[in-house]
């Protein structure tokens, strides 16, 4: 029985006409996420050089928890959006029950173990005693707040596979007006409310998102109706988990590895001093605003992917890789180009140290000109982790970072300091890129050869 659908269908008309009314509200969605770090930034730079270090060391922790929820968010999509194109709507409810209730349990052990291991983690990332109770101050909000960064994530990711992304970027937008809102009320005590500086913005952080968790919940149980309480039953939990696990744990393994390599960098930037680890953290902060499209589309292409795989529609599967591959050419040249004239203006809104300037204007005039390679990584791992098929994904990831990214960034920061750093994620960018493109051209190649397989024998059968 097909289920009944709300939203437009992902399994006819054009291709590319679905991937941008699907990414265009993901674009103002997203934008509005990755503005809260570019909004704490700007205020936490405000309380000096010593506060923004402090948070730019916090960069790759937070990474690796949103990379978390992100895996998680992953694999719910992909179960949920092929269940969703087969037109099982029984399945697509307890899949998206089950994932929140895990979600949670995720949660709450991240709280545990991220507040038992602040001081000996942030050391071994290379930051200085002065600096110690000043991440202390951001994090211990951020952790006891982890509920809140984690299940959203799978609640929004289910209402993604189901085509409805309208209403996740309505959401993302109005909880980053609340943290725009609170930031500096909480960290500059404005208005009668307590001056917490650093505390104030993970505080501010931790708040919007409690937001986000209570509205999305709202939208799945009574508006969309496919959230219902949990499997009860091991065997039918257990099953449930596998499902989104097979997709989400190495979807996991693919976001974490990245700002697990960001701690690493953090730390080869701290030999160069205070200075350049807050330079850096401006430019991380900035890229992740400008990179906004492509973090958009590969929101939706795993959706995409992911019910026209369902379907059986391999012949649009194919098509999509070629949308994805010219638009990521086209985009991400002239994004380079943007990024290269206005890195100095763009920075020094950030701060007026010189040093600092430098280092950000650095990174920003280099790396994007390998976010045509990156862009399509990001789809490509997108869809593969729709198409039920993550070890691609993960693998290419791997390869990015510890293949190629880790060994030339250890070289170049030695042999020309954080010049030799940025040039090393521009090789790592474009060669995996290409590999990507080739990678899933090679799988949907095989898939339809598969597909076909059957039809063939029917016909000589008759």
């Amino acid at each position: 029985m097909s289920p009944k659908r709300s939203h437009p269908s992902l399994l006819e008309g054009p291709v590319a006409a679905h991937l941008q009314r699907l990414a265009l509200p993901m674009v103002w969605g997203i934008l509005a996420t990755m503005s809260f770090n570019v909004v704490d930034t700007y205020f936490v730079a405000q309380l000096g050089d010593a506060p923004l270090a402090a948070m730019s060391f916090t960069f790759p922790v937070v990474m690796v928890i949103n990379a978390l929820a992100i895996g998680l968010g992953a694999g719910t999509s992909s179960a949920v959006a092929r269940a969703y194109g087969a037109g099982d709507m029984a399945r697509v409810r307890q899949l998206v029950s089950d994932a929140t209730f895990l979600a949670l349990l995720i949660a709450l052990a991240v709280s545990v173990a991220g507040l038992l291991t602040i001081e000996p983690l942030f050391r071994l990332m290379g930051a200085e005693p002065p600096l110690l109770p000043l991440i202390s101050e951001y994090m211990v909000p951020w952790y006891l707040g982890a509920m809140f960064a984690v299940v959203p994530m799978v609640s929004l990711s289910a209402l993604r596979a189901i085509g409805n992304s309208a209403i996740t970027g309505k959401i993302l937008m109005a909880v980053a007006l609340f943290n725009l809102i609170l930031d500096p009320l909480l960290i500059f005590g404005l208005f009668g409310f307590p001056r917490l500086e650093l505390q104030g913005a993970a505080l501010a952080t931790v708040i919007a998102r409690a937001l986000s968790f209570a509205i999305a919940l709202y939208v799945l149980v009574k508006r969309e109706q496919i959230l219902t309480r949990p499997s009860w039953q091991w065997p039918a939990l257990r099953e449930s988990w596998g499902s989104l696990l097979s997709v989400g744990l190495p979807a996991i393994a693919t976001n974490v590895i990245i700002p697990m390599s960001g701690g690493v960098v953090v730390a080869l930037v701290a030999s160069h001093g205070v200075d350049a680890v807050a330079g850096l953290g401006v430019a991380l902060r900035i890229e992740p605003v400008a990179l906004i499209v492509f973090y958009a589309l590969s929101s939706v292409v795993g959706p995409f992917m992911g019910q026209n795989a369902g379907a059986g529609l391999y012949p649009r599967l194919s098509e999509t890789v070629v949308v994805l591959a010219k638009f990521c050419l086209l985009f991400g040249t002239g994004l380079a180009l943007v990024l290269w004239l206005i890195a100095a203006p763009v920075v020094s809104l950030f701060s007026d140290s010189p040093q600092v300037t430098a280092v950000a204007v650095a990174y920003l005039s280099l790396v994007p000109f390998s976010y045509v390679g990156y862009g399509f990584v990001m789809s490509a791992n997108a869809a593969f982790n729709g198409l039920g098929h993550p070890l691609p994904a993960t693998l290419i990831s791997f390869l990015r970072v510890l293949g190629v990214y880790l060994p030339l960034a250890w070289l170049g920061n030695r042999l020309w300091g954080i010049q030799g750093l940025f040039v090393a994620t521009m090789i790592s960018n474009l060669v995996l890129g290409a590999l990507a493109l080739w990678w899933l051209r090679r799988y949907l190649n095989t898939l339809s050869v598969a597909s076909a397989e059957p039809a063939k024998v029917g016909v000589i059968a008759k």
